[in-house]
């Protein structure tokens, strides 16, 4: 494992391109870090697997980002935080985690007519982390789900406002504002791309809570708290890793993020670890 000093890099991971949300958040108020990206693409969506499943690909794409000197690791995936935040905490307990959790407590604050709707996968629908959210902060709130099934795969595709998007987006949309609700949660780092469309078919008064940026200031607090943060004055380097297509994968890049970066391929070994190609 490579020596943590300051300007060792940060370490995000998604299933595929969601991650990439929240890499430009960190990236506006962390303009200085550097940061290792992998998207785990040839499993891409973990919202629709077992849990368990989406625990063991977590554990080795953070063993691969912590062999590359990763001095935090933000698990950029709200299926993989529900998954295996807390078995990351226990197996790598010297390394600093960031998880995302649905916002929805500040939804449950801000909202006037007290009905909310939450979009995310299935995974993170049945996941212990989403229950308790609930239970902690949803008391006497109307909460609305939806998994927007086949979204996550339209954004991979860069699909973000075309015909079958926002069809998807409408029939999860269309019944909660008959339901009177004026705040959505993003429950799945996939979908901020999408928010200018969500945004267009609910209309302004109701708001939509990205918690992206919530997450870059824990990162900034951590890195504060911890001596962590890089104290140079130069732009960051991403280097970004995909276990998809390397091709398809670096063309996204500028039309989601506005970055350009070389992409690294890694793969799956026979043994079910992560390498690099």
């Amino acid at each position: 494992m490579a020596k943590i000093i300051n300007y060792s890099p940060i370490g995000i991971f998604d299933s595929g391109v969601g991650g990439l949300s929240v890499l430009r958040a960190i990236r506006e108020q962390l303009p200085s870090e550097s940061i290792l990206y992998i998207a785990d693409q040839a499993h891409v969506p973990y919202g629709s697997r077992p849990l368990g499943e989406v625990r063991d690909f977590s554990v080795e794409v953070a063993r691969l980002l912590i062999s590359q000197g990763a001095k935090l690791i933000v698990v950029a995936c709200n299926t993989a935080s529900a998954a295996a935040l807390h078995c990351l905490r226990e197996i790598f307990k010297s390394v600093l985690f960031v998880g995302m959790e649905p916002a929805v407590k500040p939804a449950v604050e801000q909202s006037q007519t007290g009905v909310v709707g939450v979009l995310a996968t299935s995974a993170t629908f049945q996941g212990k982390l989403y229950a308790s959210v609930i239970e902690r902060f949803a008391n006497g709130v109307n909460v609305l789900q939806d998994t927007c099934p086949g979204l996550v795969g339209q954004i991979e595709k860069g699909e973000l406002d075309g015909p079958v998007t926002r069809v998807i987006l409408e029939t999860a949309l269309f019944p909660m504002i008959k339901e009177n609700i004026d705040t959505i949660v993003i429950g799945c780092t996939h979908y901020p791309f999408v928010i200018p469309l969500i945004q267009e078919i609910v209309g302004e008064k109701v708001r939509v809570i990205d918690p992206a940026p919530a997450v870059a200031r824990q990162v900034g607090r951590l890195l504060d708290f911890f001596s962590l943060k890089n104290s140079r004055e130069e732009r960051g380097k991403i280097t970004f890793y995909t276990s998809g297509d390397v091709v398809s994968f670096q063309s996204l890049l500028n039309k989601l993020i506005g970055e350009h970066g070389s992409v690294t391929r890694v793969i799956w070994t026979e043994t079910r670890s992560l390498v690099i190609k």
